[in-house]
């Protein structure tokens, strides 16, 4: 059971940062206290900013004694309440923030390693990377915002999952404070080490709840050469399945990005963000946005795109098509996919689910979720899009256009125990990238492996048995 802090403790955790290092103001604390779906509003006495690992320690060490719990928060991006403190009722957990551990520690061209600090922006991250003339591929709509700390406790996928996997397969080392204080420090970007278990694995993709990710040593990857982009009509997402399989067989790991996208996603889009438009004359149900990348030509890339459209044209796999002829041109594609989560939120309400299922199963999937979807609620607009290349889907719905967002949302426990089951049923999973955080907690207990629970009961018991590292996150308290 978790205390309250008295004045003397939070006194002392002031203390370890300073001045510049703690908010207490509730318009400071305010923006940090809800997530951007708004489903979930926190409180918290105190939110701590500090600026080096061992500030960290030196807070965790003082939480740890008192029993005061910890929310580690970094962009506040996510979108299961991760990162929130105080869901439940609790105004006394302390927020905990990586915003001043932004420092690039070290890039080891050599090595193709960098060493980065958890609140490195992602693009930040990005863009030193290629000052270096190397890459760091994972890439994500809330990449300008988010911070790698919280990319590596929520596991995060994104666009380029296809090929260099998720932000898992791109970590060789972390820098963790453990609950009690005590620093596990593994940044030395080594590609092979077996003495003895992989530690790091625990604290990727684990929230918060084991402890506080400070630092991690990142895979690089010789930058591209060229990228080739095309936005391709499909008819149905058979088709989309189909036009991946030749696409792998054509270009092997040259695919970087397989993107289905539906019609009103797009209708969306160009509705409710300035500035878009439709890349085709023609209306089409179904969209895939594909992209080649490669250490090759330019020229010899857009063949290899040339080649492949054409034969997936001749076998009756597109319908239609763009090529993006520039940098512009290809942003313009990308910003369509990247915007509609914020044009689905202009317009209405919208219940979202992040499911994975067997690249094969995802027509099944597609076809029976709409059907049961709409037998619960006639008249809601499915609009399915994502990352079909790795098989995952962010299957959202929306609001009927005859009923009130409140009576729609009344409806969100209904909906998302259909998709989550119907997604485990065909051998998949009700959380592909986005993590549990307290929006799950229930799915998780519900759906997953008994015996997987005692496990990861068992794992937070050895490594917080105070239970005050995230208490209420993916795992009940």
């Amino acid at each position: 059971m978790n205390t309250r802090p008295d004045k003397q403790v939070l006194d002392a955790l002031k203390a370890v940062v300073g001045s510049a290092g703690f908010r207490e103001e509730a318009a400071d604390l305010e923006p940090h206290l809800t997530e951007w779906r708004g489903l979930f509003k926190g409180q918290t006495p105190l939110m701590l900013m500090p600026a080096s690992t061992a500030e960290v320690s030196a807070i965790l060490k003082i939480c740890s004694a008192h029993g005061i719990a910890i929310v580690p928060q970094g962009g506040n991006t996510g979108l299961a309440g991760g990162a929130i403190p105080g869901i439940e009722g609790d105004d006394a957990q302390i927020l905990l923030s990586s915003s001043r551990l932004k420092q690039i520690r070290a890039i080891d061209a050599e090595n193709y390693t960098m060493t980065v600090e958890a609140g490195c922006l992602l693009a930040d991250i990005q863009a030193a990377a290629q000052e270096a003339g190397l890459f760091f591929p994972l890439s994500l709509a809330a990449e300008g915002s988010c911070q790698i700390g919280g990319n590596i406790s929520t596991n995060a996928g994104g666009t380029n999952v296809l090929r260099f996997g998720n932000t898992r397969d791109l970590v060789l080392g972390l820098e963790v404070v453990l609950p009690d204080g005590a620093i596990y420090n593994d940044l030395r970007g080594l590609r092979k080490d077996n003495t003895g278990y992989d530690l790091k694995q625990l604290f990727i993709g684990a929230e918060g709840t084991l402890g506080f990710v400070a630092a991690a040593t990142l895979k690089l990857f010789p930058a591209p050469r060229a990228t080739a982009t095309a936005w391709l009509a499909v008819a149905t997402p058979a088709a989309a399945v189909a036009l991946y399989s030749e696409a792998r067989k054509q270009v092997g790991d040259e695919l970087v990005a397989f993107e289905l996208i539906p019609r009103i996603a797009i209708d969306m889009v160009l509705e409710h963000i300035p500035g878009t438009r439709d890349p085709l004359a023609d209306a089409q149900p179904w969209y895939v946005l594909l992209e080649l990348a490669s250490a090759r030509d330019q020229f010899v890339t857009d063949e290899q795109l040339t080649e492949l459209l054409g034969s997936c044209l001749e076998q009756g796999l597109v319908q239609d098509g763009v090529v993006a002829s520039s940098e512009a041109q290809r942003n313009d594609l990308w910003r369509l996919r990247h915007c509609i989560s914020e044009a689905q939120k202009s317009a209405g309400a919208s219940i979202k689910h992040d499911i994975s299922v067997p690249v094969s199963a995802m027509p099944e999937f597609l076809q029976q979720a709409s059907k049961l979807v709409t037998a619960c609620v006639p008249g809601i607009r499915p609009v399915p899009f994502g990352h079909l290349g790795d098989g995952n889907l962010h299957y959202n719905v929306s609001q009927p256009a005859d009923m009130s967002a409140a009576d729609f949302l009344a409806l969100w426990e209904q909906l998302n125990e259909i998709v989550h089951t119907l997604a485990v049923e065909l051998g998949g999973s009700f959380s592909a990238e986005h993590g549990i955080g307290s929006l799950k907690v229930s799915e998780l207990e519900r759906l997953a492996d008994p015996v997987k629970m005692k496990l990861m009961r068992a794992v937070k018991q050895a490594l917080d048995p105070g239970g005050i590292m995230n208490p209420g996150k993916v795992l009940r308290g």
